[in-house]
């Protein structure tokens, strides 16, 4: 058996029987990335595990339904590309310059939806995600309030351990670096190392992102030469169809909403 496999079995037995959505949650692929985020310490591994099936019994982020946050993607602000990355990982695309609410909760429950929905789309054999930041427009107006950054940060690292690949940050102004340092210092050493600053105009930059992505499905935005124009009714029709993907995943008995516009709790 291999050291892998090995450590993979006694977090298993660590846990002790598991039933429902806990079970389903914790494949063999769930618990090497907790061991991993936790540098192979099982008794490390089996108390961040245990306090995400927890996390998830409460906050129950498979049970989030576009309709409930359509009004905070209407801008295009956080959305899933049509496209993947050179190795086949699903890409979030984010503009922080198109922050249209101040609700805390409700910009994280967005980004868990959608965090889950990218898991659910991943191509087979692939666990992570990539990430590309669009700061056009960002002004501190628009910025995230630390305290959410830091909310999500939490999130983000004690309950989707290693499912960041890479994020991009491209072309940040001078005034982010403020910003950036006040959260860098809650991000755990292997999040921050995944974090990159590009910039068009440096060599470096555009070969690393090449080395990421094809220039011909890559936004202009970022470098490439396709067009980016996010649609939210077209969006929200791509979302609506994924939550009985994500409802039959789970076992779950979902009734079907309106899918028009996305903002419709009301029964179709």
């Amino acid at each position: 058996m291999s050291l892998c496999k090995k450590m993979k079995s006694e977090l298993r037995a660590e846990l002790g029987p598991l039933s429902g959505r806990s079970l389903k949650y914790c494949t063999d692929g769930c618990l090497r990335r907790y061991l991993v985020a936790r540098n192979w310490n099982v008794e490390k591994a089996k108390k961040m595990l245990e306090e995400s099936l927890k996390w998830r019994s409460t906050y129950k982020p498979e049970e989030i339904r576009w309709h409930e946050v359509a009004h905070e993607g209407e801008t295009g602000k956080v959305s899933r590309a049509d496209f993947h990355d050179r190795f086949g990982r699903t890409v979030l695309i984010m503009r922080p310059g198109k922050q249209n609410t101040t609700s805390a909760e409700g910009n994280i429950r967005h980004l868990v939806y959608l965090i889950e929905n990218s898991i659910l789309n991943l191509a087979e054999g692939q666990e992570s995600m990539s990430w590309l930041i669009d700061f056009t427009g960002w002004t501190l107006r628009t910025q995230v309030p630390v305290r959410t950054a830091l909310d999500i940060i939490n999130v983000l690292q004690s309950h989707y351990p290693e499912r960041l690949a890479v994020a991009f940050l491209y072309n940040p102004p001078r005034i982010f670096e403020a910003f950036w340092k006040a959260v860098k210092y809650f991000l755990d050493p292997k999040t921050s190392e995944k974090v990159k600053f590009v910039y068009p105009k440096k060599k470096d930059s555009v070969e690393l992102m090449q080395t990421f992505f094809d220039v011909d499905n890559l936004p202009s935005e970022f470098g490439g030469k396709a067009t980016l124009e996010y649609d939210h009714e077209e969006f929200s029709r791509m979302m609506t169809e994924d939550d009985v993907k994500t409802a039959t995943f789970w076992g779950l008995d979902d009734k079907p909403h309106n899918p028009s516009n996305g903002h419709s709790g009301v029964e179709a």
